[in-house]
């Protein structure tokens, strides 16, 4: 092999500690060389996190993979989170589609069995957003991490500071359970270098997902260093910036393909190196409100009848933060009094990790929000919408990513508001 390893890391590939860890050893070696690494970096202490949750009855292969590693004793070198369950009983569904789900997903309670004898961190440890301080997932600046959640890689790179690729599914457990992964991209000074410099000239604060999108779909799977935004969102990793940039990178990440973005005067390395992080040449693209509008009325329709009622409404793809639960518990509140009504005016899921539902269950909210109608759910929407039943239903949403990935309808946090209270599209 061309890539020089540690005498450790030979050993594995060599098959001293068997023939399935060697398999894994290669495996790492053969995605590093592709992309030109020279060398094997070691994983951070922490918890890794794998973006295969769902038990979908044709992945046999993952399954016998899954059992050749529990078989083998080749378990996860650390502990690790996982994307959202595809299902909740809790989530409205008709008897057709409730027994299409059970079909779909028949290895789910299997599948759960296998993560958890694999190093799984709890037995709800299932969310798209495993860095929110309730799930216990939290990486530092400076870590290495091996992930694929493209929008927890790219929220892990850039509000944290973290170094960490996206890689594919199943891979990424392949990093946690050798302990390292392949040095390029991503984790290097010069890949974290700013090709793109975004000037944001709006004359209000953007929706977070709009934005998102726009630079998505320009940068695609560069990194931009983004001007100009921290004058509507501040200087500060708050609960409100933290909860606007969740969204923001998972609408870059899916609208395109970004892994990390720098913000001046807010994210880490931006404020540790500012202009310093954009290297020579780097494009530029300016967003005002023109630009804005433009991206937002280039979203199709999917729905079969473009002018049909909408029949079920998913707020939280990524999930919900704490702080975004109560926000939108105050918003639809106020919404659905200025309207008077009592209920939302269409079926209703807020998705959110279980252990971030735990404290918000604590407060009166929580009643406030179920009086309301809404569903509080950990499933993850994406799974719910990606087959031929649901995808044939009129559902809206505010996240791009969900919408960028099924036949959902985009609509601004407003417009959600809107649509909630009032019942009209």
């Amino acid at each position: 092999m061309a890539m020089i390893l540690t005498p450790e890391q030979q050993s594995m590939l060599s098959g001293d500690k068997g023939e399935t860890m060697a398999k894994v050893m290669k495996t790492l070696v053969m995605y590093g060389e592709t992309f030109g690494a020279e060398k094997m970096v070691p994983v951070s202490a922490g918890y890794g996190h794998l973006v295969t949750s769902f038990g979908l009855s044709v992945m046999k292969p993952v399954y016998a993979l899954m059992e050749q590693f529990i078989e083998s004793g080749v378990l996860s070198g650390q502990k690790f989170t996982a994307d959202p369950r595809p299902l909740d009983k809790k989530v409205p569904k008709n008897l057709l589609q409730d027994l299409f789900f059970h079909v779909m997903y028949s290895k789910q309670e299997e599948y759960e069995k296998q993560l958890q004898a694999l190093g799984l961190l709890s037995e709800d440890s299932f969310t798209c957003a495993c860095y929110l301080d309730q799930v216990g997932n939290t990486p530092r600046k400076g870590d290495v991490l091996s992930w694929a959640e493209s929008s927890a890689v790219v929220y892990a790179n850039s509000v944290l500071g973290a170094r960490c690729n996206r890689n594919s599914g199943i891979l990424e457990l392949f990093g946690s359970i050798a302990g390292c992964v392949p040095y390029f991209g991503l984790l290097t000074d010069e890949g974290r270098k700013a090709t793109w410099v975004v000037d944001v000239r709006t004359t209000k604060k953007p929706e977070a997902q709009i934005l998102g999108s726009a630079i998505g779909m320009k940068v695609m799977e560069d990194v931009p260093f983004i001007r100009g935004l921290s004058n509507y969102i501040g200087t500060k990793l708050d609960d409100d910036a933290t909860a606007y940039l969740k969204d923001f990178g998972a609408a870059t990440a899916s609208n395109g393909a970004v892994g990390l973005y720098h913000i001046e005067h807010l994210t880490p390395e931006a404020v540790e190196l500012g202009e310093s992080l954009i290297a020579p040449n780097a494009k530029t693209y300016i967003i005002d409100d023109a630009e804005l509008e433009r991206v937002k009325t280039s979203y199709p329709v999917m729905w079969k009848d473009p002018d049909a009622q909408a029949k079920l409404c998913f707020v939280g793809c990524p999930h919900l933060s704490l702080k975004q639960l109560h926000d939108w518990t105050a918003a639809l509140s106020q919404a659905l009094a200025q309207a008077g009504r009592a209920k939302v005016a269409m079926p209703t899921v807020f998705t959110s990790p279980v252990a971030v539902q735990r404290e918000f269950e604590k407060t009166s909210d929580y009643q406030t929000l179920k009086d309301m109608g809404v569903v509080v759910s950990y499933i993850c929407p994406l799974m719910y919408m990606n087959n031929p039943l649901c995808g044939k239903m009129p559902v809206v949403t505010n996240s791009n990513k969900l919408r960028t990935y099924t036949t959902a309808r985009y609509h601004t946090d407003a417009e959600i508001l809107e649509l909630l209270s009032k019942g009209v599209n």
